[in-house]
């Protein structure tokens, strides 16, 4: 492990300011213009070497040597040390609980510094061996990393309610491709509005639990971001955190809330549907599916077997599907199948995606990231195969929510058996709503007429 220090980094460029105050003063020239530049660049730069002055003094590095006398038998027992950054690495092990561990050190530390420090342990491998961890930062430099990325200001906020607006308009834009043929306004509204109000549901049931779950860790998190898009309506919720998490249970609970709820909420609509009307059919109200929808992936034939198979062994359809427009299915029904397949996506073991924080929570920053490259490899597979969704989704996850999340305070207490079988219920749903079955969820047969009719 290694990491540029920012104190040397402000040396380099305050030598780099004397040496060009340097090279001004030895020049000499009779042109008054040339002399009025040099002084108006001789004043910026003295400027910028105060400046300098200043970061070098609040980004001082640790004494290393003198914070290692504050590790001992009540707390960590330290065996070695080693630069990172403007802080150190001490290897050694815990001698108390972690939860006690954490808050004693810090005040020792920053006791022993003269300024505040932040703690985190974690776990690393040399030839095959584990060793307990002591990461010790300067507060000020993790202050400035989360500063630099916060999301929580007005531009942010205001380009969370552009996206929530265009995504509204991309599910009530999505509803208008499964309407059946010569529908009216009315027809529309009586479609598009339960539609709309499960996506709703989906949407804000699953931000409420995260938001609570978060807030019981005391993690902040950024303006949520809503992700539109014209297959699926929506592609889920986008958010940062921007304060240390304190455990690795917190990096595992809150995107497990999210998808949890999400799919706790997608099969309670896909339920009252079927309550409230018989059936999955939707009577008049109905939007009209292609029988292929029900085919892509393990879950959904599963689900289609379960209601009543719509064509038959020789392939012919049965009276409820019709030829030529699709299977009736009850808009709020429909909204919950969506939702599944919508969370699914974000379950997917890359970056910063909901999958990829639980997998580097179950499995380690290690076997997290190479978890995302296969995913990313999978995704743009499937794009040059002919999925557009894949191709986007791929491209998204990749660029956007990629790399590793910011490790938690303490990621040496394990998750526990019970957490590992949530991680290993969802991540079957997952794979049982994605993994393709014939043509495969993404096959680009799944976006043509007349499952989307018209041109888009």
């Amino acid at each position: 492990m290694g990491s540029p220090s920012i104190e040397a980094a402000i040396r380099l460029e305050k030598k780099r300011a004397d040496r060009k105050l340097k090279e001004l003063d030895q020049e000499s020239s009779g042109n008054p213009l040339v002399r009025i530049f040099n002084s108006l660049q001789r004043g910026s730069l003295a400027r910028e070497r105060e400046r300098l002055e200043k970061a070098e003094e609040a980004f001082k590095a640790l004494d290393l040597n003198k914070l290692k006398s504050c590790f001992g038998f009540d707390t960590f027992f330290a065996t070695d040390v080693r630069r990172f950054g403007d802080g150190g690495i001490f290897i050694g092990n815990l001698r108390k609980p972690i939860e006690e561990v954490i808050p004693k050190l810090e005040k020792k530390l920053s006791e022993a510094a003269e300024r505040e420090v932040v703690v985190w342990f974690m776990e690393e491998k040399a030839n095959e061996i584990t060793k307990q961890a002591c990461v010790v930062q300067p507060k000020e430099e993790i202050d400035l990393q989360f500063e630099l990325t916060k999301l929580s200001t007005p531009w942010g906020y205001f380009s969370s309610i552009v996206l929530c607006v265009a995504t509204f308009g991309t599910i009530a834009l999505m509803s208008g491709f499964f309407l059946k043929p010569d529908a009216t306004f009315d027809d529309y509204l009586s479609d598009v509005v339960p539609l709309f109000g499960g996506f709703l549901s989906i949407l804000g049931v699953s931000e409420i639990a995260t938001r609570v779950t978060a807030a019981r860790y005391g993690v902040k998190l950024s303006p949520s971001f809503l992700v539109p898009s014209n297959w699926t309506g929506c592609l889920g919720v986008m958010n940062n955190y921007e304060s240390l998490l304190p455990n690795k249970k917190a990096l595992f609970d809150i995107p497990v809330a999210r998808t949890a709820s999400a799919y706790l909420t997608s099969l309670a609509l896909t339920v009252s549907a079927f309550i409230a009307d018989g059936s999955f059919n939707g009577g008049d109200n109905a939007l009209y599916i292609r029988p292929q929808f029900f085919f892509n992936n393990p879950l959904l034939s599963f689900i289609q077997f379960v209601i009543g198979p719509y064509t038959d062994d020789l392939g012919n359809v049965l009276p409820y599907a019709v030829e030529g427009v699709g299977v009736p299915v009850d808009p709020l029904a429909f909204a919950g199948l969506l939702g599944m397949v919508v969370t699914s996506l974000n379950l997917l073991p890359c970056g910063r995606l909901e999958g990829g924080r639980i997998a580097q929570a179950m499995f380690g920053r290690s076997t997290a990231t190479l978890l995302s490259f296969a995913t990313s490899l999978l995704l743009g597979i499937g794009g040059l195969s002919g999925s557009v969704l894949c191709l986007a989704w791929g491209l998204f996850a990749t660029f956007f929510r990629g790399g590793e999340e910011i490790p938690a305070k303490d990621e040496i207490t394990p998750l526990g058996d019970d957490r590992f079988a949530w991680g290993i219920v969802l991540g079957l749903i997952c794979f049982l709503t994605l993994f393709p079955n014939v043509g495969g969820t993404f096959s680009s047969s799944f976006f043509s007429d007349p499952f989307f009719r018209g041109d888009f």
